[in-house]
């Protein structure tokens, strides 16, 4: 009866997801429907597309499991940050001017913008690279976390979940595009909503209360980490500088990760940017805080986990396997909604860049839009292989663990794009040669960090560490080397930003009017 049950739950979701994916159909006839959802996407939509590719599998399982291990009750820390700095702080400082530039330059893809906004095609074709190859650890990243819930629940064969997860989400891309995985997103987010409230709710219910648990975990003392008593328990928790580079990379990360950037370029209008920075932060506040509140509670249960076989992955499902059969369920589900949401949004940016930004123009030069559209379809299918095989060799030869796989991710890709996107997007004085020097050392620096790990200093030797000093740099080397070269052409750079000075009801770096004709401009 209890499997029943779980099978049930399970059929009518992925039901609804590939049906919601063949309704879409209409909507992805176009290249800018399919990609953007013809840049007419609401708050609501818009929210919950941001807040589920952010959080999926690897935040659940990964991060909550390790972080909450090492840290304690302080793991939360990084899901305030997510809802402060990666929500809110994103939306009122990208949000408008994004949705702005991006659409005077006719740009559907970060790597388009870059060209356009530095007047370079090399730039293109290196930011399109380094997308493709960094979203591909992330995306394996995925699999492992929600697989390992799955044969928790089901006693399923790893290999299964991954081409069940992998075909089940790739019909539905493929079939409807931006907006199928926008629908979707909203559904799967309003269960990730739900399902985080009544797991926290059962596991803290299983353990005595609140307050009862609190009390437990403050008798925890682990010599390896601290020796102080309470430490789990306390406010920033026995280390508080690698905290902060979990709260850095998770949540100033996400300002230069493509996948969530582009929800920007799709969003309906100024209304809906101010609508939906509220929605995504209450959303990221539940979610994120509520997984790291959770997974602070891990070491309660250390006498059933063992950390040698399962990894800092096994924590999570470890205190999930107790629950009633309903809520085992409404768990996988969660999970599953999480990371298809996130599996859907990379996929997409990744063969959009790859065909928009490499094949168009450079491989094949003169490309219909029929053309456009079946091959980012062919691509979302070969990329969604291509992770799925890395993520079951990675199981098989235990590799690594999901937080180090998104740490070598995010870091490269924020790393790399961060500063150039935000510098320009306010600063008309960065220099192309700027950009290629964030490009280059962020790349080269992760690279290096997963291949030669012990040659760093101790504290850069973690992929989240390294990755924050990528970041941090490119805030740094930016302006530092755009002042020391040659800047772009007068004329080019007061074409890109006139698209602030048109006027609507006030200047369009402060609200969102009708789309620009660029021969106004020139």
């Amino acid at each position: 009866m209890d499997m029943a049950i779980k099978i049930g739950i399970l059929i009518v979701f992925f039901g609804i997801m590939i049906g919601i994916g063949f309704f879409c159909r209409k909507h992805a006839n176009n290249v800018e429907g399919f990609v953007l959802g013809g840049r007419s996407v609401g708050p609501w939509l818009t929210a919950f597309a941001y807040g589920t590719s952010y959080f999926s599998a690897v935040v659940f399982v990964g991060y909550a499991g390790q972080f909450g291990w090492r840290f304690g009750i302080a793991a939360t820390w990084a899901g305030i940050g997510n809802a402060l700095l990666g929500s809110l702080l994103a939306w009122a400082v990208l949000g408008r001017r994004t949705r702005v530039m991006s659409q005077h330059l006719s740009s559907a893809t970060m790597p388009q913008f870059f060209e356009a906004r530095f007047n370079s095609k090399p730039l293109k074709l290196a930011s399109s690279a380094i997308i493709f190859v960094f979203l591909i650890p992330y995306t394996a990243s995925l699999y492992n976390g929600l697989s390992r819930l799955f044969g928790m629940a089901f006693e399923i064969d790893y290999s299964v979940c991954v081409i069940a997860m992998s075909i089940l989400t790739g019909i539905y891309v493929i079939a409807g595009g931006y907006m199928a995985t926008a629908i979707n997103d909203f559904i799967q987010g309003i269960i990730m909503l739900m399902g985080i409230v009544a797991v926290i709710i059962a596991v803290l219910r299983g353990q005595g209360g609140l307050t009862e648990a609190l009390n437990n975990l403050g008798q925890v003392v682990d010599p390896a980490v601290s020796q102080t008593p309470g430490a789990f328990n306390s406010f920033f928790g026995p280390d508080p500088v690698n905290l902060l580079g979990v709260v850095l990379l998770t949540s100033l990360g996400t300002w230069g990760l493509p996948q969530m950037v582009q929800k920007f370029y799709a969003i309906k209008s100024e209304k809906a940017i101010s609508k939906g920075m509220i929605i995504s932060t209450l959303f990221a506040l539940v979610v994120a805080g509520g997984c790291y509140f959770l997974g602070g509670f891990g070491r309660l249960f250390s006498d059933r986990i063992d950390l040698s076989a399962g990894g800092y992955d096994s924590i999570i499902p470890t205190m999930l396997s107790d629950l009633p059969a309903v809520l085992i369920a409404v768990v996988v589900v969660l999970v599953l909604s999480a990371s298809m949401s996130t599996l859907s949004s990379l996929v997409l940016a990744s063969s959009s860049t790859l065909t928009l930004d490499f094949i168009k123009g450079t491989v094949v030069k003169e490309l219909s839009e029929k053309k456009q559209i079946f091959i980012m379809r062919v691509l979302i299918a070969v990329f969604i292989a291509i992770s799925a095989g890395i993520a079951i060799y990675q199981y098989n030869s235990n590799i690594t663990f999901i937080a180090q796989l998104m740490g070598i991710s995010w870091g490269a890709l924020a790393g790399a794009f961060l500063a150039p996107f935000l510098y320009g997007l306010f600063w008309k004085r960065v220099t192309t040669a700027a950009v290629w020097v964030s490009f280059g050392f962020s790349t080269v620096v992760m690279l290096a960090n997963m291949l030669f790990k012990n040659l760093f200093p101790a504290l850069l030797r973690s992929p989240i560490n390294a990755g924050v000093f990528c970041m941090l740099a490119g805030l740094v080397l930016v302006p530092a080397v755009s002042l020391v070269t040659k800047p772009l052409k007068g004329e080019h750079v007061e074409y890109v930003f006139s698209c602030y000075d048109r006027k609507v009801v006030v200047s369009a770096a402060d609200a969102i009017g009708e789309p620009i004709d660029k021969e106004e401009v020139k």
